[in-house]
């Protein structure tokens, strides 16, 4: 699969990082450039968190900035608001997406609204990273997708990259955000996906900007995270069918780029959202939603949206977390049936 790798530490070439190093190095060189830069949440210190994301980073900045906090995720997010609000910037994790939902009235209620309540006197510059999606066997409180409750909701930004470059240079941006940034990572990327990445160069990417991971004429599919690299997959096995597929990664949910939707509908007349969340409002309905009514003279094709199901929550069983998931095969079937319209 393009983009896809096995992590061996050992044999990674220079210049190469696998997903949870460019993440490491972001967190690395923005506590060396900026001290008011802290880390915290469960673990993250002397174990350097349960996937490595922060190893290291206690013994090179002590434990006042690399601060282990109790299991309880709505004080993570509560004392990380009130450190931000007195001059630090707290990059924040949550030890799995699924667990974030204790600390959603402090993110939604007071970190999203501190600016305008405020009339512009108070920001919060906040990063909470956190683990996401399935695939990895994690059943029903380690698999999902709860990017669709953020992005609904002003004043917070969504960003969920899909390559190394990409994890690092946003995830640097985000620290340097002056307000909150809720930041995901794929799981099941953290090892999988390898790349280029600069290491010392001071180098970030605009958050609310996407990018063409595949250009192509016939067909347009949005996607991001680790879908994105299925699509790519895919969009390839389409080339031998004959049809030019382009594949665009949103990087950011919220602020969603706009103008790159458009143009890539433009110019192709058919569209695709994929997305591993459930499918009834998620992401993929805002993007099908923007392309209907702002597109709408250039479609020739109903947009169409591949999601997860609606179902309560991942299973366990091997066999129905492969029901679930979608895969390179699921998504070839949603661009042939789409480009057949």
């Amino acid at each position: 699969m393009a983009g896809l790798g096995t992590h061996k530490t050992a044999e990674t070439a220079a210049g190469q990082m696998t997903y949870i190093q460019a993440i490491q190095s972001a967190l690395r060189e923005e506590m060396g450039r900026d001290e008011s830069v802290i880390v915290m949440g469960e673990d993250v210190g002397r174990k350097g968190g349960v996937f490595k994301a922060t190893e290291g980073l206690q013994q090179l900045y002590g434990e006042m900035r690399v601060i282990d906090t109790p299991l309880a995720e709505s004080a993570i997010a509560g004392v990380a608001i009130g450190a931000a609000l007195n001059g630090l910037k707290p990059v924040a994790e949550m030890q799995f997406a699924d667990f974030i939902h204790p600390a959603f009235n402090q993110i939604v209620s007071e970190a999203a609204k501190m600016r305008y309540r405020s009339n512009n006197d108070w920001n919060v510059p906040l990063v909470i990273r956190a683990p996401f999606g399935g695939g990895v066997h994690g059943a029903l409180y380690h698999s999902q997708s709860v990017e669709a409750f953020f992005a609904h909701v002003p004043g917070l930004k969504v960003v969920i990259p899909a390559t190394p470059y990409d994890a690092k240079g946003l995830l640097v941006s985000a620290i340097r955000d002056p307000d909150p940034v809720l930041f995901f990572e794929h799981k099941k990327a953290y090892r999988l996906i390898k790349g280029e990445v600069p290491e010392g160069d001071d180098y970030s990417i605009p958050i609310g900007r996407a990018r063409i991971a595949r250009a192509g004429q016939d067909l347009s599919v949005f996607s991001y995270g680790l879908m994105l690299h299925y699509c790519v997959s895919a969009a390839e096995r389409m080339q031998q069918d004959g049809l030019s597929v382009e594949v665009v990664d949103l990087r950011t949910m919220r602020p969603l780029d706009r103008g790159a939707i458009h143009e890539s509908v433009k110019k192709t007349g058919k569209a695709l959202i994929v997305y591993e969340a459930n499918r009834t409002l998620g992401v993929g309905a805002e993007v099908a939603a923007i392309i209907a009514e702002e597109c709408f003279e250039y479609l020739d094709g109903p947009v169409m949206r591949y999601g997860g199901l609606d179902v309560p929550a991942m299973p366990f069983s091997a066999p129905m977390e492969d029901f679930f998931m979608p895969s390179v095969d699921k998504i070839l079937g949603a661009m042939r049936d789409l480009a057949s319209y």
